[in-house]
Parts: C-alpha cells; structure tokens; sequence
C-alpha cells in the first residue's frame, strides 16, 4: 500500500513548518537571514538507475535548506557603535576560543579592555591606525580593534595656516610709521590665532599687518600680548621685518623682495622661548592663500596642528568603515578601519548560532577587503541591520504547510480505510 507517499509527505510538511517557525521565532534578531526549506521528489527507479515507462513516485524529500542572504532594513539606533552593512559582505569575529567567525549582527559595544565586541564578548577584527591615526593603505592584518581610553597626549603646535584672507588694497599708510603694537594707528590690520606648547598650553599668536606702500606690507608676530616675544624684534629704530608684495591681480608674488614661483609655498618662522618649563614654540607660518584685493582686512579661515589634552568624548563609524574618536580638545583621530568578508557562495556558509556563520568547503574561503571596495558593501554607524524575515509571507507559508501535513495524512487515512475494507474480505 502506498503509505510510504504519505508519510514522506508529513515529514517534509513539518521539516518546512520548523523552519517557518524558526523565522519567526527570529523575527526580531539583529542579522538575521530567513530560511527556506527545497523539496524534491523521490521515485524508486532513480536508486537503481532503471527507468520505466511506469513510473510512480515515493512521495517528497527535504534536499536544502537555504538562507536568505538579501539586506535587511536598516533601523536607527542610540549607540554610535551600532552598524549595518549595506550591501555585501560579513563582519569578521574573533571568538573567545581564537577561532573565527562571519556575521551581520552590527550590535557591537567597547570592553573595558577598549576593544570593540559583540554582546558575546567576542573582537570585532579590523585594520588599527598607527599612533598618528593613520590607517596603512596597503592593508595591514586583520587584528582587534581598539579604542584607546587613556587621556590623548598634547601636542605643540608647529604650522599654522591662513587657508583664506585678505588685505585691503585700498587701505592708507599707518599714520605712525614706528611700528608699536600698543598703538592702533601704527598697523593697518591684526589676526589672532590660538596655538598650543608641549604641555598643552594655549597661546594667543598675534600677526600684525602694516602697509608699506602700494602692494608692499610688513608682518610682524607676537605671544601672549608679550612684547619680548615680537617677531622681528622692535629696534631703536625698529628692526628689518618680513615683508611680502602683490601683483596687479592681488595674489602673493615677493617675500623680502624675492619673487615667489607660482605655486611656491610662502612660510614663515617664529620662534618664542616660553616661561614656563614647556619647550619653545617653533612655529612656520604659511601665508600662501593671503591675497590682497580691494576689500575689507580679514581672515576667514585659519588651522593650526596642536592641540591640549583630551579624553575620548564618542565615536562614530563612517561608511568606509573607519572608527573615529573624537575627544573634549576638539580632536577627532582614526582608530582603525573595519574590514569585511566575502565568499563565493554564501548558501555554502555553517550557521554556528548566536548570528555567526563559519566558513565550509562549500562556502570557499573568505576575501577580506575593506567596506566599500571590491564587492564589499558599506557601513552605516548608528543603525542595525534587522532580521529580512517577511512575517506575513512566513504566515501565509505557514497556512499552506498546515494544509499539505493534512492532505498528507488524509492519503494515509484513505489507504487506512481501503486497506481495511480488503481485511474485512470475507
């Protein structure tokens, strides 16, 4: 009797409804990719290789079950560390035991040893940037990220750049000709720009700015309003100072009368002994951008390299993947760079549990490269990835495997009552 059809049909049915009910049982885990159940057929003649012109089928099989790998929707988040891949790839993990593992969880938070983990404790694997926050280019091993939770050292400031400004064209000469920078009418134009020694002290830098004649003007520096640190030195009469010129279309063209090739950078030096035990600033000026139009004295943008000391206030992870920290200085350094994994075939990937795969000869072996290149997708900080489960399909699925189980076991009560009414043959 054909029962063996019947019973196949059941065990496929509820094998599909495991994992229907498995999908929705993760509906809302971080990562997660649905699952769907492959059925085949199962006929006697294929075991042996005969073939017939009869043939009847024993009924279904479950051959696979495969993995929906499609992204699933991004959702905003409170914790900067939060990601979500958008596109290819899987974050590469460090378990606790050193072996390694992919996934699409982008729940992640910092040890209190300062590395970047998932809920497990496991490392989240990157590229770290040098102490400069440099991240190689070329690569560099895949190894823990860490945030650095120690106070950020100062660093004394060496450049200074006027990045746009302008001196009026039209101004007149100063009505005192001794340059004094307690005297107003002595200079035509003054900047400050705040700038930090080895022990992370700020300074005021003063740049003062005196028309000499048509195109033509001196610039002086000082520290702290300090007239001893004035740059050049004030003489009996005044020292020779640093003068600059202008051509006709208002751009930076003789420095001490020299001409400046195009495209020359224009600096500076000043140097100023400091009173406290901090080393002496050596700053270079660079004044290339400066032009002169007719247009009012000003400086509209300015930088400058140092910095105090600063603790780590947040951070914040940009869609290349890389991991910045941002501190109270008003610094923002690179950590490191996250890097992503990439196969051949992701259906050939071993689902381990807790939203981690590992890699199978059928999965091929990993390509890591970083977000945005390659194949690989980007990062964006601040959001996870949620679970692609579609819960009305699931239910709708769930309803048709509900109706083949019972079909399935209607075959069986059929071949039951036929199977009886021939026992009952008198």
């Amino acid at each position: 009797m054909g029962f063996i059809q019947g019973l196949s049909g059941l065990n496929t049915s509820s094998r599909a409804l495991d994992v229907i009910s498995n999908n929705i049982a993760n509906a809302s885990t971080v990562g997660y990719k649905a699952s769907n159940t492959i059925f085949a057929d199962v006929y006697a003649g294929a075991l042996t290789g005969v073939s017939s012109a009869i043939q009847i089928g024993y009924g279904s099989k479950v051959t696979a079950v495969y993995q929906n790998f499609q992204d699933g929707t991004p959702t905003t988040t409170n914790n900067p560390l939060d990601m979500a891949i958008i596109g290819n790839g899987f974050y590469v993990i460090q378990r606790t035991d050193g072996s390694i593992a992919y996934s699409r969880n982008g729940q992640f938070d910092i040890s209190k040893e300062g590395f970047i983990i998932t809920p497990l404790g496991e490392k989240l694997l990157g590229i770290l940037a040098d102490a400069n926050g440099v991240i190689p280019p070329s690569g560099g091993a895949s190894e823990p990220i860490f945030v650095d939770l120690s106070v950020q050292d100062p660093k004394a400031t060496t450049e200074v750049e006027i990045r746009s400004g302008n001196l009026n064209a039209d101004d007149a000469l100063p009505i005192v000709t001794a340059f004094d920078p307690s005297d107003l009418d002595s200079y035509n134009f003054m900047h400050t720009i705040p700038v930090y020694d080895s022990l992370g002290g700020q300074h005021t830098l003063a740049m003062y700015f005196v028309k000499t004649s048509a195109g033509n003007w001196d610039i002086y520096e000082m520290l702290d309003g300090d007239i001893t640190t004035l740059s050049p030195p004030l003489g009996s009469p005044p020292a020779a100072r640093m003068s600059i010129g202008f051509d006709a279309y208002g751009k930076l063209s003789t420095v001490n009368g020299v001409p400046v090739p195009s495209g020359t950078t224009v600096q500076i030096p000043y140097t100023a002994t400091l009173t406290n035990s901090a080393a002496a600033l050596n700053i270079d000026i660079d004044i290339t951008k400066l032009t002169q139009f007719g247009a009012k004295s000003s400086v509209y943008d300015h930088g400058q390299d140092g910095h105090t000391v600063g603790q780590l206030t947040g951070i914040v992870v940009n869609q290349d993947g890389i991991v910045q920290g941002r501190y109270t200085n008003g610094e923002a350094k690179n950590l490191g760079q996250i890097v992503l994994a990439t196969f051949r075939s992701n259906q050939g990937l071993t689902s381990v549990g807790d939203n981690l795969w590992i890699e199978s000869p059928e999965s091929g072996p990993p390509i890591i490269g970083r977000p945005r290149s390659g194949l690989n997708g980007q990062i964006s900080g601040g959001q996870v990835e949620e679970s692609n489960v579609d819960l009305t399909q699931e239910l709708v699925n769930m309803i048709i495997q509900q109706r083949n189980y019972q079909a399935n076991s209607q075959t069986i009560r059929t071949q039951d009552q036929i199977l009886q009414t021939l026992v009952n043959l008198r």
